[in-house]
């Protein structure tokens, strides 16, 4: 039986790990690593005559779920098989937006919504089942312990506004009212520092995609928008080259798995054929 392969290197959708993905027709196989900080709490204790005062400071009242309670979660709430192609590649995304889902600063927002709809969107293109797939993107975000009507809405109000919008009009939201407007002013006061922001590549995605649905595409009307939210445009420049470059290997190994299967159904084709004369002549014979 031929093996069809695709291997290639990406970085994921987060700030550093690298992994390597190769397709198989037998058992794919995908390695990564995933770098992340500890933070400890510290604990001062001090004595005034007889008694003791013990300060600690905590995030959160409870402790997050690990990265296995998320993936756990997922296939609690999807219990039917996925495609090897797209598995893999959810299940690299799962861990990484899990990451960033529990970080301290983490605080949902519709453009890293719009971000991440985006990427799923490719990333699922062609998926068997529109029923399937969306029914996968609700256990994926459920698994998170989030909305995903939330994300659906929030990204399709986004892209409305974003298609009535040009060059101009995009970078010069701050000077008028509305929904959206809001929603882009608030980002861009909690990234200048005055509340909580944890940039990600979802959030470079979800910018591009308002770039792309205005016609906006000139490298300076990015620059602009970049500044007039107070992100780092250094940041979006490199986390959008990645996902150009993931969107193409994505293509690349979608398009190797189709000429694999096609050349399958050939073969089992072309077995099944003697069998069917086999078969007819026999009943000719029979019915003598």
């Amino acid at each position: 039986m031929a093996t069809v392969t695709s291997s290639f290197h990406f970085s994921t959708l987060t700030q550093s790990s690298q992994r390597n993905f190769t397709l198989s027709s037998n058992s794919p196989t995908f390695r990564f690593r995933v770098g992340f900080s500890c933070h400890y709490l510290g604990v001062r204790a001090s004595s005034y005559a007889s008694k003791m005062v013990v300060r600690c400071s905590s995030s959160s009242v409870t402790d997050p779920p690990t990265v296995s309670e998320t993936k756990l979660n997922f296939l609690k709430e999807y219990k039917r098989p996925i495609p090897s192609i797209y598995n893999t590649v959810l299940q690299e995304l799962i861990v990484q937006q899990h990451l960033m889902r529990y970080k301290r600063s983490y605080r949902y927002d519709a453009v890293f919504a719009l971000g991440f709809v985006t990427v799923y969107e490719q990333l699922m293109e062609g998926y068997p089942s529109d029923e399937d797939r969306d029914a996968i993107f609700q256990a994926y975000i459920k698994a998170l312990k989030e909305d995903p009507e939330q994300y659906r809405v929030d990204a399709k109000k986004l892209e409305e506004w974003a298609r009535a919008q040009n060059s101009t009009s995009l970078i010069e939201f701050s000077s008028r009212e509305g929904e959206v407007e809001g929603i882009l002013k608030d980002i861009a006061e909690r990234a200048g520092g005055k509340g909580d922001f944890s940039y990600s590549r979802f959030f470079a995605i979800g910018l591009f995609r308002l770039l792309e649905l205005a016609n906006a595409m000139e490298p300076t009307i990015l620059e602009k928008l970049c500044a007039v939210l107070n992100v780092n445009k250094r940041s979006v420049d490199r986390d959008l080259d990645v996902y150009r470059n993931l969107l193409s290997k994505l293509v690349q190994a979608k398009e190797l798995l189709k000429e694999y299967v096609d050349r399958e159904k050939k073969k089992r084709e072309e077995r099944a054929e003697p069998q069917k004369t086999n078969e007819a002549i026999t009943q000719q014979f029979s019915s003598l």
